[in-house]
């Protein structure tokens, strides 16, 4: 009898923690963001591949980020000033940001709608990506190559083009 009381009691306990089993349960987490300071570019030089004269054959004049200017082909250079564009990068001290570059442009003569040269193989330095100083600055400079044809029409040429920073 003693044994049918202590298994009945056993069996109850047992029930009794099952009956009052959790059947639900709370977490808690946090949540968070992060205002970044944003980011801005400003134009401080224009893009200048300076003064050249067009030969019989094609050419191209090329403007590094470092403002060092070459020539290929019919291209001959003449002493002027020439630059590379350059701009300055602020935002989030210490924060990583991309850099997007046109593809080609097209620069168009001043009096002359007909005219026209192509800019391409833009490049940059930082190239591709750059990371702002602690002060939140970096300065980008652009440079590309001038696609200039066969006795190419003399004249002003000008063209705009975008330079594109993102965190």
């Amino acid at each position: 009898m003693f044994r049918r009381i202590a298994f009945t009691l056993v069996a109850v306990s047992l029930f009794a923690t099952a009956a009052f089993a959790q059947t639900s349960a709370t977490a808690t987490a946090s949540a968070s963001a992060r205002v970044l300071t944003p980011i801005t570019i400003t134009k401080l030089t224009d893009l200048n591949f300076g003064s050249l004269v067009a030969g019989p054959t094609a050419g191209t004049v090329v403007v590094d980020p470092a403002s060092a200017r070459t020539a290929t082909g019919g291209v001959s250079l003449v002493n002027s000033t020439y630059t590379a564009a350059q701009f300055n990068v602020t935002g989030e001290p210490s924060t990583a940001y991309t850099i997007t570059l046109p593809g080609a442009i097209a620069i168009t003569h001043t009096t002359n709608n007909a005219l026209t040269m192509t800019v391409n193989t833009f490049t940059s330095t930082p190239n591709g990506t750059g990371t702002l100083s602690a002060l939140g600055a970096q300065q980008l400079n652009v440079g590309a190559t001038l696609n200039v044809a066969a006795n190419q029409g003399s004249g002003l040429y000008t063209g705009n083009f975008n330079v594109t920073v993102a965190y």
